[in-house]
């Protein structure tokens, strides 16, 4: 009995700060996101400079990874040569920075809530993107589960009352741009053998992702930015920041506490939280009845399209299983009868047992990909 009570009572801990994380994760994501809107728009802050704004988150993460890793050495660096730098690093951090570019430069144009809208597109262009490089095939099921996000995006659209060509634009651009670094992230250093953590994929993208924006931004905002009248606020630059490379690390301590399923539930969740804290945080923003039908839609489409992962991962994981355990009943078959049903028992547990542990592990980088990208935009 004592046994027990000290099981449940740790079960109880742990959901306590699994739920504790969720709700770190939420809050962050939405405060960020509306931390975001307030500080470039003209309404509020008056700071319209979205390049600026993410060179300064930029400069804050790099700084902060590169404490972390040289000096302090809480966190070893991987292995990264020239090549892999030149070839892998590179490119991610250029669709990096576009992505937060465009996806910032956005807020100036449309509302929080019909951005969080157009975010459902995420795994269509993912989809597309992947199909295009050939990590993903062309399914039936999934192609028309996309056109019913596509179809949800357009009836919320429609009914968008301050409908902004331009801001439509570049949040659609941005979200390509996130698509091709997910699947250049999963094509380009996952096939190499390299996993970056937070920390680490801070320290080597945040930098090159900065010089990326170097350029844009001294053609674009430098000029603008020289008038003597433009205020500058450190704490509210440097809380913005900190926020931003909280929620970057708070991403990845819920994914590994409650796995990429759990996440995408909470994403959706936050999406409906943004949308309605926005709407009461910045009054000129207007949801009418087809905002709400069409996103429903939408999010019908990627709820059932996170579904088709997760069921296509565990259908994967089971051939494997039954593969492995095929192949070790042959091998127990020119041993004694007597020993081999026991034999054959131990190894179909042990399987099953490894391949329960790394459940998860596989739809990490598919959550990156679908909804949990969705929702996440961490500058």
């Amino acid at each position: 009995m004592l046994v027990m009570a000290v099981a449940m009572a740790i079960m109880t801990r742990q959901h306590l700060l699994t739920y504790i994380y969720l709700l770190v994760y939420i809050s962050l994501s939405s405060g960020v996101i509306l931390y975001n809107k307030w500080v470039l728009s003209t309404l509020y802050f008056n700071f319209p400079f979205p390049i600026t704004l993410t060179m300064i988150h930029m400069a804050f993460s790099g700084g902060v990874a590169f404490l972390l890793i040289r000096v302090l050495k809480v966190v070893s660096p991987i292995k990264m040569t020239f090549h892999i730098y030149a070839t892998c690093v590179v490119p991610i951090s250029a669709f990096f920075a576009a992505s937060l570019w465009f996806g910032n430069t956005a807020y100036l144009y449309i509302s929080v809530a019909f951005i969080q809208m157009l975010k459902a597109l995420m795994p269509v262009a993912t989809f597309l993107v992947a199909v295009t490089c050939g990590t993903e095939k062309l399914r039936c099921d999934v192609f028309w589960n996309m056109v019913l996000v596509s179809v949800g995006v357009v009836i919320s659209s429609y009914g968008e009352i301050h409908f902004n060509v331009l801001g439509t634009v570049y949040q659609v651009t941005g979200i390509v741009a996130e698509a091709l670094r997910l699947v250049l992230t999963q094509v380009l250093l996952q096939k190499k053998g390299l996993t970056l953590n937070p920390i680490t994929s801070l320290y080597y993208i945040a930098p090159c992702s900065f010089v990326f924006l170097f350029i844009p931004w001294y053609i674009l905002e430098k000029p603008e930015m020289e008038d003597p009248h433009m205020q500058f606020n450190f704490w509210i630059f440097f809380s913005n920041a900190l926020c931003a490379l909280a929620l970057n690390l708070s991403t990845f301590l819920v994914i590994g506490r409650t796995g990429a399923v759990t996440i995408r539930v909470a994403g959706v969740l936050k999406d409906w939280i943004l949308i309605t804290l926005s709407t009461v945080l910045f009054p000129e923003s207007n949801i009418t009845g087809l905002n709400i039908i069409g996103y429903a839609i939408a999010l019908s489409g990627v709820v059932i399209y996170n579904y088709l992962k997760v069921r296509d991962v565990r259908t994967s994981q089971l051939q494997s299983v039954q593969d492995e355990s095929s192949g070790k009943e042959l091998q127990t078959e020119r041993k004694v009868d007597d020993d081999m049903d026991k034999k054959e028992e131990t190894l179909w547990n042990d399987s099953i047992s490894d391949t329960h542990i790394d459940e998860e592990a596989p739809l990490i980088t598919s959550s990156r990909i679908s909804h949990f990208g969705v929702g996440r935009k961490p500058s």
